[in-house]
């Protein structure tokens, strides 16, 4: 073809320019911009491909793009001690004025006096304790409001920011990637579920209705005339360890095809989702990174922890499993996200 116009023969240089000059498509760009290069996030990117490719092997149809998420020190830090009985512990010495006899007490004394390891020590029982005598006796209306108003004021001892500031910025990227694959995401976590709710759309994108999470046992009431959920001083369930399948079927009725955690509450998650037909994505975050965060576990030659155990034993599971471990240190470029 011959073009006889020589407004057209200086238009196609231009134009050709144009393309050769043009930003890479939105496909071009980096999905997991606060990740490394590397093992794990070639694996997450190949997995997502795998999966949405239609007419490939691996397909699988928006409907079943199943991911859960544990929370604490998978979204965002467990240490010093979980966030929520850094909530009930605040909650406690609030409370304390009106019960003279918890500072005599175990473990409420251990709580008022600030001696964390003697209240370690005493385990999920005293934990318990604590969170049956702060969360109970009010409607759940009442608690959300409680709950909420904590999170607007509530600092991190160690850096100084609001809890719901600290969301890990790699696994926030992480949702976003799956999100904009149609994937849903779900928080599926031993965190108590309705003290996860107030933050989890805001901090994680993520709907109240597609939170899993550990529960105590309420009661419909008329109270002054209008109907109430009342929250009782008794466990109703227990999202952790063997309760995380039980919790994912009860509450989504589908298997997911992805699952990340990061201590031994979350194998029987991960063994669960590997237990369903097709391709499938498992994954630990590691804590391996004491400058940026923190480093702990016997996996990381530390003592044992309290909060978040990732044992050796998890390691050589996860070895023989075949799932992806995260190093915070190596494949993080990034922890938090930048300061509001």
């Amino acid at each position: 073809m011959t073009f006889h116009s020589p407004l057209i023969r200086r238009a196609i240089p231009v134009l050709v320019a144009g393309i050769l000059l043009a930003p890479p498509s939105a496909a071009q760009t980096d999905p997991l911009p606060s990740w490394n290069d590397g093992a794990n996030k070639q694996a997450i990117i190949a997995f997502v491909e795998a999966v949405t490719e239609e007419g490939g092997p691996d397909y699988v149809a928006p409907g079943d793009r199943i991911a859960t998420f544990d929370n604490d020190g998978t979204l965002w830090p467990e240490h010093p001690i979980y966030t929520q009985l850094a909530f009930a512990i605040d909650r406690l010495k609030a409370m304390a004025p009106e019960h003279p006899e918890w500072q005599n007490t175990e473990p409420f004394k251990f709580a008022i006096e600030n001696d964390m390891e003697a209240l370690a020590k005493g385990g999920e029982k005293g934990f318990m304790e604590i969170i049956a005598a702060t969360h109970a006796g009010m409607s759940t209306a009442d608690f959300e409001k409680i709950v909420t108003d904590w999170y607007k004021t509530a600092r991190h001892p160690r850096f100084d920011r609001a809890y719901t500031d600290l969301a890990y910025q790699p696994m926030l990227d992480l949702m976003d990637y799956l999100r904009a694959n149609e994937f849903k995401t779900f928080i599926v976590s031993g965190g108590g579920i309705e003290f996860m709710r107030p933050m989890t759309e805001a901090v994680y994108g993520i709907p109240t209705e597609q939170v899993v999470g550990s529960s105590i046992k309420t009661k419909f009431e008329m109270v002054d005339g209008k109907p109430m959920l009342m929250r009782l001083p008794e466990v109703a369930f227990v999202d952790n360890e063997g309760g995380k399948p039980v919790g994912i079927n009860a509450h989504i009725g589908k298997l997911p095809i992805a699952a990340f955690g990061n201590t031994d509450g979350d194998i029987q998650m991960l063994e669960w989702t590997a237990a369903g037909d097709g391709k499938r994505l498992m994954m630990l975050v590691f804590h391996d990174d004491a400058d940026r965060e923190y480093a702990y576990g016997p996996a990381n030659g530390e003592p044992e922890t309290h909060f978040g155990a990732f044992t050796q034993a998890l390691m050589d599971q996860a070895t023989r499993s075949g799932w992806n471990v995260i190093s915070m240190k190596n494949d993080w470029a990034t922890i938090f996200p930048p300061m509001k």
